[in-house]
């Protein structure tokens, strides 16, 4: 009964507007941490990332804000706030990531860090492909289902370069002794797998909100 006065009430849909910005900055800093990790213009793309993240800061205030002071919502006010959050997370973890590389003054990445950035990059581009079809989720339940399996499996590939990531670097520097550029890889890594297991939290959220409203 509440899901169909919801539906023959008038809902806010500057929200989608908002959610398409958000996706925008979250796929320009990806292509940016891709490009980064390949060793291309390392210092003006970790300022396009912190910009971009900046940007996407100011959209999430909005949503929030606007979560406030909207009457009807498209879907669950909580939803929503998730949804943003889990988006913003995402661009935080590839700001965290540019301060870690320029703390350590890093400028070579290793082949399976290329790799992990190439798999951002698409874990990015399906997000910001389901992010419009939020806006009608009866007609879109199909393909917005199958980007959230993508986007598990995407992930699931990212586990595996990970641990083969650790696993090489040990091989590198255990031998050696250099326990700083272990660590150094290490964290990079880590920070890497969790810009793609943020993007899962997104998928997640999608999920449940399909399951909630189709």
């Amino acid at each position: 009964m509440l899901n169909l006065f919801r539906k023959m009430l008038p809902r806010e849909d500057r929200f989608f507007d908002m959610f398409a910005a958000h996706a925008r900055t979250v796929v320009g800093a990806a292509e940016a941490l891709g490009e980064l990790l390949a060793g291309t213009n390392i210092e003006s793309n970790g300022d396009r990332i912190i910009a971009l993240e900046d940007e996407a800061d100011d959209i999430t205030r909005d949503v929030l804000l606007a979560v406030r002071r909207s009457f009807i919502t498209p879907f669950d006010r909580g939803d929503i706030k998730d949804l943003i959050q889990s988006m913003d997370d995402a661009i935080d973890m590839m700001h965290k990531t540019v301060k870690t590389v320029r703390l350590y003054e890093q400028t070579s990445f290793d082949p399976i860090m290329q790799e992990m950035g190439t798999v951002i990059v698409q874990a990015a581009h399906l997000i910001a492909e389901a992010i419009p079809l939020l806006d009608k989720l009866g007609a879109n339940v199909q393909r917005l289902t199958a980007i959230a399996e993508q986007v598990t499996k995407v992930e699931g590939h990212s586990d595996e370069l990970y641990n083969q990531g650790l696993k090489e670097l040990y091989r590198r520097h255990g031998a050696t002794g250099n326990a700083m550029a272990y660590m150094i890889g290490a964290e990079i890594y880590g920070e890497l797998e969790k810009v793609v297991d943020r993007f899962e939290d997104v998928a997640n959220e999608i999920s449940g909100i399909l399951i909630e409203n189709v």
